[in-house]
């Protein structure tokens, strides 16, 4: 089973996203798809006058903000992903982590960074009997990068945690192969060069990769996640661009970076 995020310029470009949503279609084995939004976001705060916060790739979520994730994750985005899929014959179901209380999250400590309204999620919180019956009914689960903590309140996620989440959670069920795409090729050595890309990334390259600076910003909660994956069970994990989706999902050479142990 794969679970598939995207997000970035996947999300903002109509041709890529519509590339990625035809490319969907051909895959035979079952499916979960998360999406950010984050750049969505960030316009309508603009627009709204509310500033946006990013730390690292993580976005600090304040009451307004997360009034403008709620509007652009679980509405404009989510449903339009939503009914594009349902136009491509795939029976596509919106979730955020509190329908179906699917899953919950903890309000992350304040400290040393106070993140605001932002939730970590952990694997043994996934409601597997309810992913299992949506997916024994081949009906395809498309999360938001929203949670719940179960009092009330949602909770900001960020959306390369939540797929990692997901995929761990599901990994002690199915084989589970976690996907990243966006807007590059994979991991760059130089991110101005599609070229450059960094085909096999070991666990133990990663921390030398952050010093050198190679892997910042928003690459840093993807690699995070990615490693944490691998390391609980998942099968495999890469992190490469939209158009190169079939490619890299038949392993092909150079079609996207692989993280392994």
């Amino acid at each position: 089973m794969w679970v598939i995020k995207i997000g970035g310029e996947v999300l903002d470009n109509p041709t890529v996203l519509n590339q990625v949503l035809d490319d969907l279609t051909q895959i035979q084995e079952p499916f979960i798809l998360v999406h950010g939004g984050g750049k969505r976001a960030t316009e309508l705060g603009k627009a709204l006058g509310v500033p946006q916060q990013l730390i690292e790739g993580r976005r600090i979520t304040d009451s307004a903000t997360l009034d403008i994730a709620l509007m652009t994750y679980a509405g404009e985005i989510n449903k339009k992903v939503v009914a594009s899929l349902q136009a491509r014959g795939i029976n596509a179901f919106g979730l955020t982590g509190a329908d179906g209380n699917v899953l919950k999250a903890t309000l992350r400590e304040s400290t040393p960074i106070n993140y605001g309204w932002v939730g970590d999620p952990d694997p043994k919180d996934l409601n597997m009997p309810l992913l299992k019956s949506l997916l024994d009914q081949e009906i395809i689960p498309v999360f938001c990068a929203l949670t719940h903590d179960g009092k009330g309140q949602m909770l900001n996620t960020n959306a390369d945690t939540m797929a990692a989440v997901i995929a761990i959670g599901l990994a002690k069920v199915y084989p589970i192969k976690l996907v990243y795409l966006f807007e590059k090729a994979g991991v760059l050595k130089d991110v101005s060069d599609d070229t450059s890309m960094i085909e096999t990334l070991p666990l133990k390259d990663i921390e030398h990769l952050i010093a050198e600076g190679i892997i910042q910003g928003g690459m840093l909660p993807k690699i995070a996640n990615g490693a944490s994956a691998i390391q609980q069970g998942v099968k495999e994990v890469l992190i490469g661009s939209a158009p190169n989706l079939l490619s890299a999902l038949k392993n092909t050479p150079k079609s996207a970076t692989h993280v392994i142990l």
